[in-house]
């Protein structure tokens, strides 16, 4: 991840643990994430729960990079929305 948006000159990481937010936005995201794959797999092949989730998890773990970037950006908005003048002072 950059130290600052190439844009806006976003600072991104502004103190020790600040991400740790993000940690739980990943969380939610990737557990909706499972139980979706796991949804359109018991549909598509009528596999047991079990091999079914197993299946679940292998094709979310491609996703996890992805997912866990998204969830820093997520976390990055939500913290500007609440507090839109703290970026600007990290110039």
């Amino acid at each position: 991840m950059h130290e600052r948006c190439p844009a806006c000159d976003l600072k991104f990481e502004r103190e020790e643990g600040y991400f740790l937010g993000a940690m739980y936005i990943g969380y939610g995201l990737a557990l909706v994430t499972i139980v979706g794959l796991a949804g359109i797999l018991w549909i598509a092949t009528a596999w047991p729960l079990q091999k079914v989730t197993v299946w679940a998890i292998l094709l979310f773990l491609p996703l996890a990079p992805t997912l866990t970037l998204f969830s820093r950006v997520l976390w990055i908005y939500l913290d500007w929305a609440i507090d839109p003048e703290k970026p600007s002072e990290q110039k």
